[in-house]
């Protein structure tokens, strides 16, 4: 995969297929089965809080955004995030994640929650602490569960 720079766009519809085959590259069938995709079953989409960066007419990164509660506090769900292979040591994943909070920051929204690698994410302002008490529609490992942005601590089942 080229060096070059990838843009950071909103999503749009006919980026459908183009999604679907960086998603399947990134993650492969094994994404339908994750506590993340029950969210999103329910979760209602935000296509503008979410994006893809493209390089020479490629879709080579995506970020998506959904409106979800976390008990009675309106959140967002931060997922899936993915990266093509030849672009994951290039910085392109923590553009994605930054750029998606700027936004969802510049429309004042709420906490953003995601499930995901903790170091990774800390970087970006993720920590496991106010997410002690979210329950998620699934098993999950507790120390994967993170939140961006609250206030105090959340609690109660993330629901739509």
């Amino acid at each position: 995969m080229s060096t070059i720079e990838a843009v950071i766009r909103p999503e749009t519809p006919a980026d459908g297929r183009r999604i679907e085959a960086l998603l399947e590259h990134a993650f492969g069938p094994g994404r339908f089965v994750k506590v993340s995709e029950r969210v999103r079953e329910f979760a209602r989409f935000r296509p503008d809080l979410s994006f893809c960066a493209e390089a020479e007419g490629e879709v080579v990164g995506l970020v998506r955004l959904w409106d979800i509660h976390i008990g009675e506090t309106p959140a967002l769900f931060l997922g899936p995030l993915a990266v093509h292979s030849g672009r994951r040591l290039d910085g392109l994943g923590g553009r994605l994640v930054e750029h998606a909070g700027a936004a969802a920051d510049a429309r004042g929204e709420g906490p953003i929650l995601l499930v995901g690698d903790r170091p990774f994410f800390e970087r970006f302002g993720y920590a496991p602490a106010p997410a002690m008490g979210v329950k998620l529609p699934g098993p999950v490992d507790p120390r994967r569960v993170l939140v961006r942005g609250a206030s105090q601590p959340l609690s109660g089942p993330v629901r739509p």
